[in-house]
């Protein structure tokens, strides 16, 4: 510990990414990362940002990025906003939306960047216990009327399993004077989308990333949809954070990926149809694997520990990801890769168990 850091500080436990490893022969399934390409208008729209103009500023509103989404949602500009990442516009929410004499209340069990975020700016949270499935439950969150804010992932993660829209809303009715948000990090695989909500609810905000369905994690694009008083809120944080969090080739890149209507929807579905071949194949070898409505399974053997599995095919080049977690040490969250990937996924499976 160091003696110039500040409490706050010397108190977090950071983040801990996918691991990243630099092998070659690879087979990376432990990120979420699309298997597939971004759209090829993104990639020539960001090509063709590469000219003088770099050396200006970007527009610090992105306007031009917030029509295209808003257009493409059915929304204002005034009820969009745009950031680096969507990680960057949770850190923004906790901060600008969350930080009440109430406390917040996200599951026991998803995004590991929820708690995180907490510790860092210092707001008291309650981890609600997902069902025995694995599955958040809305009447344990209607049983806590007071809170500062609800946050969680649907579908949720690392569980992929997804919600209604009808409970959503009965959370949203009873949650009317405090902020709910709905992280649609993978909302492309399965899931029915809360956006169309906004309207009807002003407590509702809604996040996107570019990262999954849209293939551009590398580009570092997320945005936020609700009512007009929310986004104002956020963008009163941004621009006392960083009034520039957007360069030139982000924003190009990103009004043309979500333009792209048909690109997204078809290798979306390539992913759902190699999840849906997956998953069988995983129940023939001995697996017990939650529904996803995810880009991703997360799975358990009752032979193999979830180290065990995910060590094992470690060696074999595979990435998954495991959690050393309560409730979740004996799964292993997989990625949906390629079909090929798919079936290199099952040969080292089956190489394991020795079938």
């Amino acid at each position: 510990m160091s003696r110039f850091w500040s409490k706050a500080i010397a108190q977090l436990t950071p983040y801990t990414p996918g691991e990243q490893l630099q092998i070659t022969d690879l087979i990376k399934l432990n990120t979420n990362e699309s298997p597939y390409g971004p759209s090829p208008k993104a990639m020539a729209a960001i090509q063709n940002a590469c000219n003088d103009s770099l050396r200006l500023y970007p527009p610090p509103n992105s306007d031009a990025l917030k029509d295209t989404i808003a257009k493409v949602y059915g929304l204002d500009n005034s009820q969009v906003f745009v950031g680096n990442g969507s990680d960057e516009i949770l850190a923004h929410i906790f901060l600008g939306l969350f930080k009440h004499e109430e406390p917040i209340l996200f599951p026991d069990i998803s995004y590991t960047f929820y708690p995180v975020y907490a510790s860092l700016y210092e707001i008291e949270a309650i981890r609600i216990p997902l069902d025995e499935q694995l599955q958040i439950r809305i009447d344990d969150y209607l049983a806590h009327p007071k809170n500062g804010g609800i946050i969680f992932p649907n579908p949720n993660a690392p569980t992929g399993q997804g919600m209604e829209l009808s409970d959503i809303e009965r959370l949203l009715k009873a949650n009317a004077n405090s902020v709910v948000v709905i992280d649609e990090a993978y909302v492309d695989f399965g899931t029915e989308s809360c956006v169309s909500l906004i309207n009807r609810y002003d407590n509702l905000l809604v996040t996107h990333s570019l990262s999954k369905s849209r293939a551009l994690a590398g580009l570092r694009v997320g945005y936020a949809m609700g009512n007009s008083s929310l986004i104002e809120g956020l963008e009163r944080v941004k621009n006392s954070f960083n009034s520039y969090p957007l360069d030139r080739l982000a924003q190009a890149g990103a009004q043309a990926a979500i333009a792209d209507q048909v690109h997204l929807k078809q290798t979306s579905q390539k992913v759902i149809d190699s999840r849906n071949k997956l998953i069988p194949e995983l129940d023939a070898l001995g697996f017990q694997t939650l529904p996803s409505q995810a880009n991703f399974v997360f799975t358990t053997h009752p032979d193999l520990s979830g180290d065990e599995l995910y060590q094992g095919l470690r060696d074999q080049k595979i990435l998954v990801r495991h959690f050393n977690a309560p409730r979740i040490h004996q799964y292993v969250r997989i990625t949906i890769g390629t079909e090929l990937q798919c079936a290199d996924l099952i040969r080292a499976l089956k190489h394991l168990l020795k079938k």
